[in-house]
């Protein structure tokens, strides 16, 4: 409703009810009959509500004080007061806040101050107001209290009408709730799953390897149960004798035996848990997972790092795992513990901030990552030469260009990587050298007491693939080997020589030239390493390898220790994952570019699974038909015969169990079994064919055998299967039964 007040005669034009005021004009009290001015509320519920709060009740009795000389109200043309309109609804003076009483107070001073005093009717008219104050402040407390507000006095605060209707705040979460918060947020962080499903895949791919890990072997139990050997003397050998690591307990009295085949020294700490020929069995089918869990890990961790994305890092990792090729080397761990190297590689790209797909960025860089890269690297290197020196000299070849870079770009930008990154290269490289300088002693150790032990290009043209190895497939393999069983027939050595790395890859990488995330000359870059890495690995048979593998055998210090050039293949099938891991990269976002097209924005089932295809497909070609065999059980003469001892018969394959079974005691033994027959051993072997007669008795108590042990379930077919029974009194020796062999003690 709208009230118009008119001064038009000495009266108080505004009534109590109204306005609860006397109507002042500039804060005075109206006196004169020819002026009026507008209302001004000053103590009960006024027509401007909120606006007529303290603020302006201040100003009122300022402009009181000052008496009679307050100009009078503005008049129009005809000399009558202005018109003043409110607009007034009676349902909002029920809901303005309440003016304090300090307000009411203050006005009416300023009133009484120009008036000379309050007249009765004024006085009247003040208690009708306070009545009418004292309702309406009443009146909003109560309302203020439903609506779950509260008035704040001399403020003139409104509560919001619509605050119970807000989202109650969230809760702070107790300790407890932040312990499960951050162990949730963990849980779903994408290394965790990557780790997890390393893991699972592992398990999985590789089974049964755990299926009867305390009695059985991948693919055969001669290499594998030297390898597990390996693990159980290292271990063995820092826990009791460090100075002794190198003088293993096998091929008396030969020393530094235990370089004559990599070492798997990476592996010491898992060999210092457990004793005894079970133990070394189970820690070795562990490990065997865990280096296919920690290979799909490190090539997964380098395309991420280089910039692919979760589906086609996912494809790179399964792929460097699990190519077809691999599955005849499960019975190498040195080989398939190759995780270390793609890990390493992409420890190193995180710390200097460098990507494929982005380039370098400084702000990425970080010390910490290229500290942890070289350490990898140092472990990767202890596990073996055999893939260890080709990382090396990739590592050395790499360096050398990102020096030469800087030498070329040194004037734009002097300090590229910072002190402190520059420090940690410096440290982690002299670290990496350490390491591979002092592995390397043994070696050479080796290679100056055994000629015969080193390489030449003859040998490795009996281990080079020709090219149709890069197409066939081992009989490991669960989806191509019996396919291609004609084709290995032709090959001379097949383990070594099938080296297909997957026709999934092969299509994957091609697609990967022409449709990618990286750029063209980065895809050029990683074409141009498939081929060398492809060349390096057909050894002579690519025009004799004079001008490819024969320069590397022959100037590069070590590469004439490696037997094996086919083993390249593991640079090609991490260079051609990465091809492969830019063409899926570039399909998934294609794949999310259509789906924000629909409504709701979404793939549909057919695009989630064309996003997954690639990786399923990867992952079936690399399931296995791998045997494992059960491991022959150790002899109870094992467990107490003391060394020196040979134990008959004795060959390069037989010998290798006889080493596992030596874990119970670790006895120096003329036994052992690596990648060269050491001459004495020869010549051990040889004499021993007659034993037992006086010259060969004479023979090995002279090198310092006291025991020998004959195995008859071994000797069908051999001289001891005539010889094992011939009456032993006028040698000066005693024989004894144990269950199953025969001991013979030459002292």
């Amino acid at each position: 409703m709208t009230t118009e007040r008119v001064g038009a005669t000495g009266e108080d034009t505004t009534g109590g009810d109204t306005t609860g005021g006397s109507p002042l004009v500039d804060g005075a009290a109206v006196k004169n009959p020819d002026t009026a001015t507008k209302g001004i509320g000053d103590g009960g519920a006024t027509d401007d509500g909120q606006a007529a709060g303290s603020d302006r009740a201040d100003a009122g009795r300022k402009r009181a004080d000052a008496g009679q000389h307050a100009e009078p109200a503005a008049k129009d043309d005809d000399g009558n007061a202005d018109i003043v309109k409110d607009d007034v609804a009676q349902d909002d003076v029920a809901q303005d806040d309440v003016v304090t009483r300090s307000a009411d107070t203050d006005a009416a001073e300023g009133a009484d101050t120009k008036g000379g005093g309050d007249t009765e009717k004024d006085a009247d008219k003040k208690e009708t107001t306070d009545k009418n104050a004292g309702t309406a402040k009443a009146s909003d407390t109560k309302k203020a209290d439903k609506d779950g507000g509260t008035a704040k006095d001399g403020d003139g605060a409104k509560p919001d009408r619509w605050e119970a209707f807000a989202p109650a705040p969230e809760r702070v979460p107790g300790r407890v709730g932040r312990v499960l918060r951050a162990v949730g947020r963990f849980l779903v962080h994408e290394w965790t799953l990557a780790v997890l499903a390393s893991l699972a895949l592992a398990v999985a791919l590789t089974w049964p390897t755990l299926r009867y890990p305390l009695y059985t072997l991948p693919q055969d139990y001669w290499d594998p149960s030297l390898q597990a050997w390996q693990m159980a003397w290292s271990g063995h050998a820092l826990l009791t004798d460090p100075a002794q690591l190198w003088q293993s307990n096998t091929f008396f009295p030969d020393p530094w035996s235990f370089a004559f085949s990599d070492t798997l020294l990476g592996y010491a700490p898992a060999g210092m848990i457990g004793t005894g020929p079970e133990a070394a069995l189970l820690r070795y089918n562990i490990m065997f997972v865990l280096a296919h869990a920690l290979a799909t890990l490190g090539a997964y961790a380098l395309a991420r790092q280089l910039g692919a994305g979760r589906a086609g890092a996912a494809v790179a990792g399964m792929s460097y795992t699990y190519a077809p090729w691999l599955l005849a080397q499960a019975g190498h761990l040195h080989i398939v513990s190759n995780g270390g190297i793609p890990l390493a590689l992409a420890m190193l790209a995180r710390g200097h901030g460098w990507s494929l797909r982005h380039g370098y960025r400084p702000e990425r860089r970080h010390a910490g990552w290229a500290y942890a890269g070289w350490l990898v690297a140092a472990w990767q290197l202890s596990l073996g030469f055999g893939i260890g020196l080709p990382f090396a000299y990739i590592l050395a070849g790499a360096t050398l260009v990102a020096a030469v870079t800087w030498f070329v770009r040194r004037r734009s930008n002097p300090r590229p990587f910072g002190v402190r990154l520059l420090v940690a290269d410096v440290v982690g490289a002299l670290l990496f050298a350490g390491v591979g300088g002092l592995l390397a002693v043994p070696f050479f150790k080796v290679a100056e007491l055994h000629p015969n032990a080193a390489r030449t290009l003859a040998d490795i043209g009996v281990y080079s693939p020709p090219f149709s190895g890069f197409f066939t497939a081992p009989a490991e393999s669960r989806v191509w080997g019996g396919l291609h069983e004609g084709a290995r027939s032709v090959l001379p050595w097949h383990p070594e020589m099938t080296l297909l790395p997957g026709f999934v890859l092969y299509a994957l990488a091609a697609g990967g030239l022409f449709f990618s995330v990286w750029r063209l000359r980065h895809r050029l870059l990683l074409l141009a390493g498939v081929v060398v890495t492809m060349v390096l690995a057909m050894g002579t048979r690519f025009f004799g390898g004079t001008f490819t593998y024969g320069l590397l055998f022959e100037y590069l210090p070590g590469w004439n220790g490696l037997r094996t050039p086919g083993r390249m293949m593991l640079w090609t099938t991490l260079l051609l994952g990465l091809l492969a891991a830019g063409a899926v990269s570039a399909f998934a976002v294609r794949v999310r570019e259509w789906a924000a097209e629909r409504v709701p924005p979404w793939p549909g089932p057919w695009l989630r699974l064309a996003t997954v295809l690639p990786l399923l497909l990867v992952v079936a070609e690399g399931l296995n038909s791998t045997p494992h065999p059960v491991v022959p059980a150790q002899p109870a003469a094992m467990r107490s015969v003391d060394g020196p001892m040979l134990v008959l018969p004795s060959s390069q394959n037989l010998d290798q169990p006889v080493m596992l079974w030596s874990t119970s005691r670790f006895q120096d033994m003329v036994n052992g079994g690596s990648g060269f027959t050491p001459v004495r051993q020869a010549e051990i072997r040889q004499a021993a064919e007659s034993f037992p007669d006086q010259a060969s008795v004479t023979y090995l108590r002279d090198l310092g055998v006291r025991n020998v042990v004959v195995l008859r379930d071994r000797i069908a077919g051999t001289p001891w299967a005539t010889t094992i029974d011939t009456p032993v009194d006028a040698l000066g020796i005693t024989r004894e039964e144990i269950e199953g062999a025969v001991v013979f003690r030459l002292v």
